[in-house]
């Protein structure tokens, strides 16, 4: 977002967050495992989906591409039948994609159920740069060519894509997935190797074997395909939203709360459990979900790196962040995944925080950004007293940690572009309000 948009929640801060939300599947995982249906020749049946826009913006692409999406017999579930699948008008395409990223991932099904595919051009959060060109040039490895036309890409497959030795310059996820889409039909074996390796991808790979995909992996961030001459439906339920379950935990931190995460899993979230305990949160874990709580007395500054995983994620670090400005001392956080993800830090500032930025790589490691003048490193001095402030969301983490301030802050805060934390949070002014956050609309209505 660049301006203020008419979106604005009221956010009276000072009270703690307390209460029972739930997560249900991963963002990073549901949109890509309903464009996989696309691949097969039967039916996929996808459970555990959120009620999220990003999802809404697959569900009217896939529709688009002759795709029938219905409710399943559950709440949650989604039944994708691809037996019709037909072009789709350009203008509907980019229509219907609007700021998402999504669609580059259509790239490869497409062009083996059709022969080929439009791709419009693509927004996204603005937390620096994550260029589409690595996708086109993986998709011409596989044998396919792209064409510039008015309004995006034109993609045509003559031939049967064939398989190939793929290296990543850097484990990124969506390329790691656009890799796997695309060479699950081709033919041959594809060796992708530097691949990224988070739990939702281990999971796509999950949905793609279900579907008669043959995928090993190595210990080695090496990922091998056999492509296959015929895939078929899937039955699947998808991990939950690690990302999700640690905002709320980094909520309860902040506000001085105590929140029982219902769905969030111990596995996928080891490595932010061991630096939510360093820095003085609680935790308890059962079969169902994890508690998270503030126990009392002083946080503590730490020192933290984010990286791929299994380190600690890039998503994690922004609403960590807000409590990190609670902890007592100087901590650090070099950020090594995206170059702009620390830029949120200004309105933090603004409301009382003591951040600072450097381009230096404040860390034990260096990164890809250490030489490239980006402000990529912080240090946060606190405790400090946070005030109610006028914030506008700037991309959908960064987003939610706005609203973590807002709600540790003293007096009241005017959150603008809330709309964009929809992308990613299911229902969660409808959570606010269960964990007791005081907020509003600007017209005095209640969430």
């Amino acid at each position: 977002m660049t301006g203020i948009s008419d979106d604005v929640l009221l956010v009276h801060g000072g009270t703690p967050l307390e209460g029972e939300i739930r997560v249900r599947g991963a963002k990073n995982l549901v949109p890509k495992a309903m464009v996989a249906a696309l691949l097969g020749s039967e039916p996929s049946r996808l459970r555990n989906v959120p009620d999220i826009r990003d999802v809404r913006v697959v569900r009217g692409l896939l529709q688009l591409h002759g795709v029938t999406v219905r409710p399943g017999e559950e709440p949650g579930e989604l039944v994708l039948d691809p037996t019709h699948v037909e072009s789709a008008n350009v203008a509907d395409i980019d229509a219907h994609a609007g700021s998402s990223r999504i669609p580059i991932l259509f790239c490869g099904p497409l062009l083996h159920r059709l022969g080929h595919a439009f791709i419009p051009g693509l927004g996204g959060c603005d937390i620096g740069g994550r260029p589409i060109d690595f996708h086109f040039d993986v998709l011409r490895q596989f044998g396919a060519t792209i064409e510039k036309r008015e309004g995006g890409q034109y993609l045509e497959a003559p031939q049967r894509l064939r398989g190939c030795k793929i290296r990543l310059p850097y484990p990124s996820v969506g390329s790691t997935e656009q890799v796997l889409l695309t060479a699950v039909l081709a033919e041959g074996v594809t060796e992708l190797s530097n691949a990224a390796v988070e739990p939702e991808i281990e999971d796509l790979i999950c949905v793609l074997q279900k579907m008669g995909a043959i995928i090993s992996m190595d210990t080695d961030r090496t990922i091998r395909i056999t492509g296959v001459e015929r895939l078929g439906g899937y039955n699947h339920k998808a991990l939950p939203d690690r990302l999700e379950a640690a905002s709320w935990a980094s909520a309860a931190l902040a506000t001085g709360g105590n929140i029982y995460v219902r769905g969030a899993q111990q596995r996928s979230m080891m490595t932010f459990l061991n630096t939510y305990r360093k820095v003085g949160g609680a935790f308890e874990i059962d079969d169902d979900g994890i508690r998270f709580w503030h126990p009392g007395g002083p946080l503590n500054a730490i020192a933290l790196e984010t990286d791929v995983h299994p380190g600690f994620q890039t998503d994690w670090q922004q609403p960590l962040v807000v409590a990190l400005t609670q902890a007592s001392g100087l901590s650090i956080v070099h950020e090594t995944v995206y170059e702009s993800r620390l830029g949120f830090t200004s309105a933090l500032n603004q409301m009382g925080a003591h951040i600072q930025l450097y381009r230096e790589c404040l860390g034990g490691s260096a990164c890809r950004f250490g030489q490239r003048n980006f402000l990529h490193s912080a240090v946060v001095s606190g405790p400090t007293k946070l005030q109610g402030a006028d914030l506008v969301i700037p991309d959908l983490r960064g987003g939610f940690s706005y609203l973590i301030a807002a709600l540790a802050a003293e007096g009241t805060s005017r959150v603008h572009g809330i709309d964009l934390i929809n992308r990613g949070y299911e229902n969660f002014m409808e959570k606010l309000v269960e964990l007791g956050a005081k907020v509003e609309l600007p017209g005095g209505d209640l969430v």
